[in-house]
């Protein structure tokens, strides 16, 4: 979860690198550690694309990582559904506000195009990878990416609606006019909003945060995942 914009946000001169939020050391461990076992268990050998690092969280800047289970849940998906989209040039993955993401997956598979768009240009270390995003301008984006994605996933930074429908219009943006699969994780109390924009549909899986949140998040799909993600919630709550 990463932000765009200005809500929330002081811009002023007093907000310097010297007094920066910085990772709790049991989060930071915990990424190191995810990422490290990955790029291990790949078998990828030395050369096997090099690891992907995560900056910190700013939490001015509403980003809290996800934790390991998390990340490589939601990269499994990502990469089964690069496998049903077909070439990996039709199968490209727009990674909106959501860094983990990324990390874990160009860390586990690093030849699935991916690109993170993000608010915070730290993430400028991924190179071509890495594309500046603010949701308050939700499709102020390189014209190239337009309805370029098969697989977007998203994680709007706030949880207000405002964020929300201004995220919609990026995955509209962003999603191909075929038909594209989409994640969006964020708070239960969207769930109803949620479908309303973006006819998504929350699954038993439930993502956490390396630094554990007050709100309770769902991860959302416009795709019946089946027996994967815990699958899709019925309107009771049982699942489908």
């Amino acid at each position: 979860m990463a932000s765009g914009g200005v809500e929330e946000r002081v811009r002023g001169e007093e907000e310097e690198e010297d007094d920066r939020p910085q990772l709790s050391a049991a989060a930071a461990e915990a990424l190191r550690e995810f990422l490290l076992d990955q790029r291990r268990d790949g078998g990828e050998g030395d050369d096997g694309g090099g690891g992907v690092e995560l900056v910190t969280e700013d939490w001015r800047l509403s980003q809290f990582w996800y934790d390991e289970r998390t990340a490589r849940a939601l990269a499994e998906e990502v990469v089964r559904l690069v496998s049903l989209a077909g070439p990996s040039s039709a199968a490209a993955v727009a990674c909106v506000a959501c860094p983990t993401l990324y990390a874990y997956l160009k860390t586990s598979n690093p030849d699935v195009p991916a690109q993170l768009l993000e608010y915070d240009e730290r993430f400028g270390q991924y190179g071509g990878d890495f594309t500046f995003y603010d949701y308050n301008q939700p499709e102020e984006l390189p014209p190239a990416m337009k309805h370029a994605y098969r697989i977007v996933v998203a994680d709007p930074p706030y949880l207000s609606k405002e964020c929300l429908e201004k995220v919609a219009k990026t995955v509209s943006f962003l999603a191909h006019p075929e038909g594209s699969f989409l994640l969006l994780l964020t708070g239960e109390v969207q769930k109803d909003r949620a479908f309303e924009l973006l006819n998504v549909r929350p699954c038993g899986f439930k993502p956490q945060h390396s630094n554990k949140l007050g709100n309770e998040f769902r991860l959302f799909t416009n795709y019946d995942p089946a027996g994967r993600l815990g699958g899709w919630e019925q309107s009771d709550g049982a699942l489908i």
